[in-house]
Order: structure tokens, then sequence, then C-alpha cells
């Protein structure tokens, strides 16, 4: 989740609010087209927010290993969905709520590897913007993969960015954070596309 989040600059609510029919695996990027905030599902934020966002192959694979981990697998559930036993009647069709597994899981790691300062979901989307800043990413990247609605004048004379560009961008952020001996399925850069054998193996269907 935190792997997804913090490479992607996904608000809170697209988090949660994420189905398997939102990931294409075999283009690498995510339709994010929904918010889910405290249960009840909205539109994003802004239209602008609703650009399909690339995701890097690690991330991808990650994907993969939960997909074939989770109970619930169709197209219209959600990623996150709760398959714990008090969520009754709602079990498996609504996602786990963010913040508890803030509160609950990420908090107390944080302060277990001495990060004292306060976090929340929107430290990762922060963070997101800083690292591409650090690394020097063109302005207009660094806006169309936050998805900000306005910008300043400078921004707004630069030419959109192109998803090559967008997709490199968020690879270098991705490398700065994960190990680069975890991944152990080769992505043909080429067509930014993870195999149908890769997808075989984590039981992936063509369709999502």
């Amino acid at each position: 989740m935190v792997f997804l989040d913090m490479p992607a600059g996904l608000r809170r609510g697209e988090l949660a609010g994420l189905k398997w029919e939102d990931v294409d695996f075999k283009h690498l990027h995510l339709n994010v087209s929904r918010s889910l905030v405290d249960q009840h599902v909205g539109p994003v934020k802004t239209e602008v927010s609703r650009k399909l966002m690339p995701i890097d192959e690690y991330v991808a694979l990650d994907l993969m290993a939960w997909y074939e981990q989770t109970p619930y697998k169709q197209p219209s559930d959600y990623l996150w969905a709760t398959d714990a036993n008090r969520a009754g009647s709602k079990r498996g069709k609504q996602p786990v709520w963010l913040s508890t597994v803030m509160r609950d899981h990420i908090q107390p790691m944080a302060r277990r590897l001495g990060i004292n300062k306060r976090i929340g979901w929107h430290t990762f989307r922060h963070t997101f913007s800083t690292l591409l800043k650090s690394n020097g990413e063109d302005v207009k990247v660094v806006q169309e993969l936050l998805r900000h609605s306005t910008s300043r004048m400078t921004l707004d004379t630069y030419t959109q960015a192109l998803s090559p560009d967008k997709r490199a961008a968020q690879s270098r952020v991705v490398g700065m954070i994960r190990p680069t001996t975890t991944c152990t399925v080769v992505v043909p850069r080429e067509t930014n596309q993870i195999s149908r054998k890769s997808l075989k193996r984590f039981g992936v269907p063509d369709g999502i």
C-alpha cells in the first residue's frame, strides 16, 4: 500500500478508492477515477486528477503479489478490500480504513525506525513532490505527476509533459526507495508492458 502511494503521489481518498479494474498491468498505469473518504465514494478532487497515472514496474510487481494473496480479485473489488469479520455484511465490499492502517501499522513502524515527526498519508505525497524536485525533474512533469489543477504562470509556459518523461521521473523516485535487486521480472522498456508470462505467473487476468 505504501509502495503504491508514495511513488504515485496519490491522495488518501484516491488510494482507498482504487479497484482492480483501475489497474492496467500491461501498460503500467492507473486510472484514478474515484475518491473514497470515510467509506463514502465520490469524485476525485479535480478533473485534472482523473488523468492516467504511470506506475513503475517494481510497483506493478508488488501489486501482482498482492493480487495473488487477496481473496478479492474481481475487477469491481477494491484493491484494499477489508477481510475483517467485524465488517459484517461490508466484508470484502469496502476498503480497509486507511486511518486505522496509518495508526496501527505505519506510525508504530516509523517510531521504531526513529522517525518521531508526525506523519500521515499526505506525508507520502509531499515526500514524492520533494524527491521529484530534488532530482531536478521538469516542473511540468512534477505538476502532471501530482495532478495539480492550477499552476504558476511559469509552469503554464511549458509544453505538456510526455508520458515517457513522467514514467522516467517516477522510476527515479522508486529507485531511491527500493533496492535494485528486488525486481525479478524484467519489463521491456520499449513497450512499457509487463509480459504476458509474468501476468500468468501471478494469476492476473488479461482484462485487468
